[in-house]
């Protein structure tokens, strides 16, 4: 006769449960010997194991495990829930192949076996989530106990820049602009600023580009198509948003102002954007 494990124990807690064998009633034990963390999440897969043990001297058992708590989950597709609802899709397996789902249909996705057993339950936190920062977490039950699962989000930046040319210039003013890309978590508020550049004397009201010999030549960056509001880099002259998840797109417009003389030749400058969240 089969009797299957109704119950899955937190970690370190043993959990009794009636099997039958020849020699009579027997106590089995099914125990999980460390929680199961994700980690820290940054978009990419996370998979994760955790062992279980059932101790049974004789006859069979059978563990289910539900969907958990998870708005929407099922066997499949599990759900860990954050800030506000938010929540990250996993899925649960019983090997290590991560290719059959552990749930609550016997005998197709439960864990079963005869006798004393040593095994491990595999998760596998999907890549390509966006979800705001914060702890998410599941209680996934087999009857009458759970055990949790859990991962962070962190609040995270990254920046890149592309490059400006202004061409040629003669004398007359020159406008140009280029594009900076910011990823920041889902609600992540951030301030992006630009420094003054790599000329001794340039400030962020004032930037220079060097030439021959050192010859300079002046210009602007601004954070507005009328190229009116300066782009610096303290509060007040930063540009500010918010994080969805995706890459945002911040245009910055240069300009070189009109009547410089400088000597021939080609000028260049190295601008820093940092993001701060």
């Amino acid at each position: 006769m089969r009797q299957r494990i109704r119950q899955l124990a937190r970690a370190g807690v043993l959990l009794a449960v009636f099997c039958a064998g020849k020699a009579g009633a027997q106590t089995c034990t099914l125990s999980i010997t460390s929680p199961l963390n994700f980690g820290i999440y940054t978009g990419a897969q996370i998979r994760s194991t955790t062992p279980f043990a059932v101790t049974c001297p004789s006859g069979s058992w059978d563990i289910p495990l539900s969907a958990g708590t998870g708005v929407g989950a099922t066997e499949n597709l599990r759900y860990l829930t954050g800030p506000n609802g938010a929540e990250l899709g996993y899925e649960i397996y019983r090997d290590s192949a991560y290719s059959e789902i552990w749930g609550d249909t016997y005998p197709t996705n439960t864990e079963n076996g005869t006798g004393s057993y040593d095994g491990t339950i595999y998760a596998q936190l999907n890549s390509g989530q966006i979800g705001p920062p914060g702890t998410y977490t599941d209680t996934v039950d087999s009857e009458t106990t759970h055990f949790n699962l859990t991962v962070v989000v962190q609040a995270a930046c990254t920046i890149s820049a592309n490059p400006l040319s202004f061409g040629t210039y003669s004398g007359a003013v020159r406008d140009s602009t280029t594009t900076l890309s910011v990823t920041c978590t889902d609600t992540t508020a951030y301030d992006v600023g630009l420094n003054a550049g790599t000329a001794a004397a340039a400030t962020v009201t004032n930037r220079m580009m060097t030439g021959p010999d050192g010859a300079l030549l002046h210009y602007s960056l601004y954070s507005n198509s009328a190229y009116s509001t300066n782009w610096g880099n303290s509060a007040g002259s930063w540009v500010s948003g918010t994080g969805t998840g995706n890459t945002q797109t911040l245009t910055v417009y240069g300009q070189v102002p009109a009547n410089q003389t400088p000597t021939p030749g080609n000028y260049t400058d190295t601008i820093t954007a940092t993001v701060y969240y």
